[in-house]
């Protein structure tokens, strides 16, 4: 098993399941069908390549949350017209967004091969990837790990991404995270249905079927809950963006 870990932190998404006509609406963490659409355009895959993009549900899939985000309504007016110019009609639109959320994304597969291209794609996207809408670019350090374990056992191990603010908000001795995944890879009892399964992106039908996913929830200790004073002491406001996206995989 390989996993990539992937960091979702822009300050805004969308992660809609449940999206009809006027009504825009994101779930409260990212869906498998969202990440697969965020892959395919990475790899260069079309809307109609139903085929090549529907193998990417063989994935395996965990997320955990790491900062939730606050639900934001973007209130529209939109206008459709007649062929002669004329206004139609004028309708309001809904559009919803996730604002200052944090994820992990978990993503493994038995073939190595399989992994190390999606890694290649992700760090040259034939297509821009984006957080569900177009308008939201992904966050220079999407890509944040490798790893030989499976995602949810990956993502028990990798520090708490939440803001600083964030954290002081929220650490507490009672802070616990939440890890939702492929119900395989969550041996408990509970288990859900989410309608993310991706049976075709095509413009003209788009289909999806359900999937089952489970949860666990995990302590933050010795997940980074707080930084040590050597860590305060050593921090610096020197801003070194290319040394940031120039660094190497990390392993774990």
């Amino acid at each position: 098993m390989k996993t990539i870990v992937l960091k979702l932190s822009g300050p805004l998404q969308a992660w809609g399941t449940k999206s009809h006509f006027e009504y825009r609406r994101t779930d409260y963490y990212p869906s498998k069908s969202g990440i697969i659409g965020l892959l395919a355009a990475c790899l260069g895959y079309r809307r109609d390549e139903d085929e090549k993009i529907k193998k990417l549900n063989d994935l395996d899939f965990a997320v955990r949350i790491d900062q939730r985000g606050e639900l934001l309504r973007d209130y529209h007016i939109a206008r459709k017209f007649k062929d002669n110019g004329e206004v139609n009609r004028t309708y309001v639109t809904n559009r919803y967004y996730l604002e200052d959320g944090v994820f992990l994304v978990g993503l493994g597969h038995k073939d190595p091969d399989f992994i190390d291209s999606l890694v290649k794609a992700i760090k040259s996207p034939y297509f821009q990837p984006y957080f569900g809408r177009r308008s939201l670019p992904v966050n220079y350090d999407f890509l944040l790990a490798i790893s030989d374990k499976d995602p949810v056992e990956a993502l028990k191990n990798i520090n708490w991404q939440a803001a600083g603010w964030y954290k002081k908000k929220n650490s507490d001795e009672k802070t616990r995270l939440e890890i939702y995944g492929d119900s395989n890879l969550v041996q408990n009892n509970y288990k859900e249905l989410r309608k993310d399964r991706v049976i075709s992106f095509s413009q003209k039908e788009r289909k999806f079927a359900y999937r089952y996913e489970g949860k666990i929830t995990i302590d933050l200790v010795g997940l980074g809950l707080e930084e040590d004073e050597k860590t305060k002491e050593n921090r610096t406001t020197d801003h070194d963006a290319f040394g940031a996206i120039g660094g190497e995989d990390v392993f774990i």
